[in-house]
């Protein structure tokens, strides 16, 4: 008998279309002959199923045709909230239905990228110097800021992802704009100094029987960053495998797998670095990255020689092993 499989998508940030599109990819890779795959949209109380059958949220089940459906495990691909800081995995901790990414404390963690860089200071991974400010708070004063993390900086949300209200600043008169767009995104924002250098990103996933990390991809784009036009619109070259040392490589994919389990992750991750000559530095982690059939992941599966399909039912299947 066929597993039922839950791609839930959706969710209340500005990456609620790009949520959408990962799990179209996601249903398009995985293995219709082992899983009946459903997609379900979350958006704010409303919660249903992609051709409309509203979720009952007592046990995450839908009602067609009078006969009731039920899922085994639950793949998140929402980007921001309230699939990839916590709210929702504690939600199916307590209904008892597994799901295909890291817990609650993992996922609030790594959604704070703050919190996530200077917590993984401590295990010796390079971060870039950086500020936080919090709505309602007094914000430090422009000319302070920009000595402080020097010129030009990033000025981005703390919460949010897909480069939506991140800005590359050049001047001091730009620092409280850029501060302003950053809050549209959300409560918290971070400021944080600029590293020149090659940016890669680096994806991997873990069972109970293997560890695998995934070649990494070179982002090359001619934009200020790699903003959402370069991540979404095509605006960038993305290498895969990336043109770096063998050593660097060698030691980008240890440190992900390290980092995979200082956080505690599950499920496919990937982390983003850049290297300045020769020092990695870490970015960022996502905990449900893009899956869309351009992605980065699925791009580095590829690269590996692996088939998307597999990878997934490695992931599905893992969860059901003793």
């Amino acid at each position: 008998m066929k597993r039922q499989i839950a791609i839930i998508a959706g969710g209340d940030s500005s990456e609620n279309e790009v949520s959408l599109r990962s799990a179209a990819g996601l249903y398009s890779f995985m293995d219709k002959e082992r899983y009946d795959v459903t997609i379900v949209i979350l958006k704010g109380k409303e919660w249903h199923t992609e051709d409309g059958c509203p979720i009952d949220k007592n046990d995450f089940s839908f009602t067609r045709g009078g006969v009731k459906h039920t899922f085994d495990f639950a793949y998140i691909t929402i980007h921001g909230t309230p699939g990839e800081n916590g709210i929702l995995q504690g939600y199916l901790d307590m209904i008892g239905l597994p799901y295909s990414c890291c817990g609650v404390l993992a996922a609030a963690l790594t959604f704070n990228k703050y919190a996530c860089n200077h917590y993984l200071s401590y295990f010796g991974f390079h971060i870039a110097n950086s500020l936080m400010l919090r709505a309602g708070q007094k914000w430090p004063n422009a000319q302070k800021i920009a000595d402080t993390l020097g010129l030009p900086c990033f000025i981005k949300s703390n919460v949010g992802g897909s480069s939506f209200g991140c800005t590359k600043v050049k001047t001091v008169e730009d620092v409280y704009p850029a501060i302003e767009r950053a809050f549209q995104e959300g409560d918290e924002v971070i400021c944080e100094s600029y590293m020149k250098g090659t940016e890669v990103t680096c994806g991997a996933y873990k069972t109970k029987e293997k560890a695998v990390a995934f070649p990494i991809t070179e982002v090359v784009t001619k934009n200020e960053f790699f903003d959402y036009d370069a991540k979404y619109k095509g605006q960038v070259d993305e290498i895969t495998p990336a043109r770096i040392p063998d050593a660097i490589r060698d030691k980008i994919q240890a440190e992900t797998l390290r980092l995979y389990d200082i956080i505690g992750a599950k499920g496919i991750i990937r982390v983003d670095w850049i290297i300045t000559g020769d020092q990695i530095n870490l970015l960022e982690v996502n905990t449900t990255p893009g899956m869309t059939a351009t992605s980065f992941i699925p791009q580095q599966v590829r690269a590996a020689g692996l088939d998307i399909k597999d990878v997934l039912t490695d992931i599905i299947e893992d969860h059901f092993v003793d």
